[in-house]
């Protein structure tokens, strides 16, 4: 028998097996129970705790997989039919098998370029600390003088942005362009030499969807945000169709090594699509992506007919659904804003930010004339949307600031109304602050709210200064994610990576107990007390709901759920193995657990501990690849690499 985790009853072993009593087609291929009396099983995983997450969350002992299709869910007994002496069988000794996670909002190519560059590992510096840094990376590196680019990534900027500038980079020992990009990836800090190259000066206006950072005297001070950022990186040489690979490859180790078996990047351009194809024809691509295009804001707005159109012949280009791995392009990625948090304050607000007009020592917080940056008005953003639902295009739209999600949703709803019949499936990412009037919005539009979990911590970067900015009644609807769901909305989750470290088992902690782990060295909270908590009183996921989360509501988000996001006969052979119970463990341990096996397709691609025997390796091409483990949240400097192109956010 097997257990019913959403009534508590139990469905007898007949009931399992009734789902296999009729025929199953899938991907072309028509199976019945004739081929379970054969034994023709490829793998068959027993002893388990098999987490489905079917409608009914329902946990069985054992599955069956063949030509990469699960063939059969249910008994021990009744799995031992489908053995026969080529099936190779894995022993789980009680440990959770459930599906393979769905990372809905990543950045694939960035995530593999951070490993090659100077790279400040989101560790919180002082000043000094941060050009000590930069120093050692120019150092490190000086066969690149004078002209190489030195690029850095991952830097926690929000100790120390009101400090710094463009002087205190002229002032480092170096003739080179550097280019500085936020933990974040909404601001860069250049030095004179990068603004040189780039062609900024004082008189260079400010692009839609972006600004550039001026002193005083009207003269640039070296910060870029959003669009303004890509102009400034847009000088820099472009990386090479064999960095863009070795790139993609260390983003695929790090999704074998996390349990992801599908991805979305969150925006992507033509040379992402072309790296990510040369894998898949050379038969090295271990998961499933999906692409969210890029959309320039100011291309997007005068031409919204020919943006849509040019993403669904796209669309029609690549995979589709197939049982093996494949590329999908049918979703634009839509910039609403910037991001929330201090100093930075670009999320588009319903009203403004919060300045403090005292001292440091007697603060006086009052409303400013800043309400953050709306990069669509509703007026723009029906018709871009409605352009998307008329050439069968869905919506990924970046959202941080209450009144940002808000036109979000009032344009989806202008697209409900227009197109009711429309096969529509938007997304709204971050959804940072939310006002409470939207929350049952989301149900009501079927529109998927896609969050990072991970932020719903006590952090440098959500307390403090974000805190007093925002004010107490937007703070305390930070991360509303838990408010969401109970309004009836589907979560999804997205990690945002390379934004954070790749730590999808903290991020679910986070959404359980909206809280970090003082003892996994990813989280705010490690070495730092006053980080131990959440960030407000907004409700936590159950963990079943969490699950869900990164399985199912994912999957539907990228038109996935009816072939992945559970374990259920006739869908696809994308399955993880997990060290600890997720559902058992103690809620502190949450963040403590790992991904021992990952299958894709039928295929093992990881086993850390032999359960098939022999140990394999993400690292499909055999080079050695940087794959992002626990303990990464501190100074770690990769001389190498620097100087190799235009990234986006």
């Amino acid at each position: 028998m097997w257990v019913n985790k959403r009534t508590g009853g139990l469905l007898m072993r007949g009931a399992a097996l009734s789902v296999l009593s009729a025929a199953v087609v899938v991907a072309g291929c028509v199976f019945d129970d004739d081929d379970k009396k054969q034994g023709v099983a490829d793998v068959v995983f027993k002893n388990g705790y098999v987490y489905t997450v079917d409608d009914a969350d329902s946990v069985a002992q054992a599955v069956a997989v063949k030509d990469g299709v699960i063939r059969y869910v249910g008994t021990d007994e009744e799995a031992s039919d489908w053995v026969g002496d080529n099936t190779q069988v894995i022993d789980l000794d009680g440990r959770m098998l459930m599906p393979g996670f769905v990372d809905a909002h990543l950045h694939s190519l960035d995530g593999g370029r951070a490993a090659l560059l100077c790279d400040l590992a989101y560790a919180p510096l002082s000043v000094s600390e941060f050009l000590g840094a930069l120093q050692s990376c120019l150092d490190a590196t000086s066969d690149k003088e004078p002209s190489t680019w030195l690029e850095v990534v991952n830097w926690d900027k929000y100790d120390i942005a009101d400090d710094i500038s463009l002087n205190d980079l002229d002032a480092l020992t170096t003739e080179r362009p550097i280019a500085i990009t936020s933990s974040d990836f909404h601001t860069v800090l250049a030095n004179s030499a990068a603004l040189a190259a780039a062609g900024i000066t004082a008189a260079t206006p400010d692009p839609a969807g972006g600004s550039f950072g001026h002193f005083g005297n009207g003269e640039p001070n070296g910060f870029c945000e959003d669009a303004a950022g890509f102009i400034l990186k847009a000088a820099i040489p472009a990386d090479t169709d064999a960095d863009r690979l070795q790139q993609a490859r260390i983003a695929l180790a790090n999704f074998a090594e996390q349990g992801v078996t599908t991805f979305m990047d969150a925006a992507a351009t033509e040379p992402t699509l072309t790296a990510f194809r040369t894998l898949k024809n050379s038969g090295e691509l271990t998961a499933r992506g999906f692409f969210a295009m890029y959309l320039d804001t100011e291309t997007a707005s005068e031409q919204p007919t020919e943006v849509m159109a040019a993403i669904a012949a796209k669309k029609a280009e690549n995979d589709g659904k197939t049982v093996a791995p494949g590329l999908n392009v049918n979703l634009a990625k839509v910039f609403m804003d910037g991001v929330v948090n201090a100093p930075t304050d670009t999320g588009a607000m319903l009203y403004p930010y919060y300045e403090n007009q005292g001292t440091e020592a007697e603060p006086d917080w009052q409303l400013s004339d800043n309400s953050g940056a709306l990069y669509y008005e509703h007026t723009v953003l029906t018709p871009l949307l409605l352009a998307a639902a008329d050439a069968g295009v869905d919506v990924h739209m970046h959202a941080t600031g209450e009144r940002g999600v808000e036109v979000s949703l009032d344009a989806i709803e202008d697209v409900r109304e227009q197109r009711p019949d429309a096969d529509f499936r938007p997304a709204i990412a971050h959804d940072e602050t939310v006002a409470e009037a939207d929350y049952a919005r989301f149900a009501a539009l079927n529109t998927t709210a896609t969050f990072s979990f991970q932020w719903a911590v006590a952090a440098p970067y959500s307390t403090g200064e974000t805190e007093h900015h925002l004010g107490a009644d937007r703070f305390a609807r930070m991360e509303p994610f838990g408010s969401l769901h109970n309004n009836g909305a589907r979560v999804a989750y997205g990690s945002d990576w390379p934004i954070d470290p790749y730590d999808i088992f903290l991020a679910l902690k986070a959404a359980v107990t909206r809280s970090g782990d003082p003892q996994n060295p990813n989280s705010p909270a490690y070495g730092a007390p006053e980080y131990e908590g959440p960030i407000n009183a907004d409700p936590a996921l159950s963990r079943a709901d969490t699950l869900r989360a990164i399985t199912m509501n994912s999957a539907y988000q990228l038109r996935m759920d009816d072939v992945v996001g559970s374990l259920e006969t006739g869908k696809y052979a994308d399955m993880i193995v997990l060290d600890k119970n997720f559902m058992t463990v103690a809620a502190d341990e949450l963040a403590r657990n790992s991904v021992v096996l990952t299958m894709v397709a039928g295929n093992i691609i990881k086993d850390d501990i032999g359960l098939t025997g022999s140990v394999t390796n993400a690292s499909v091409a055999g080079a050695a690849l940087p794959v992002v483990k626990k303990g990464l949240n501190r100074l770690v400097v990769h001389a190498g690499g620097d100087g190799h192109g235009h990234r986006l956010p």
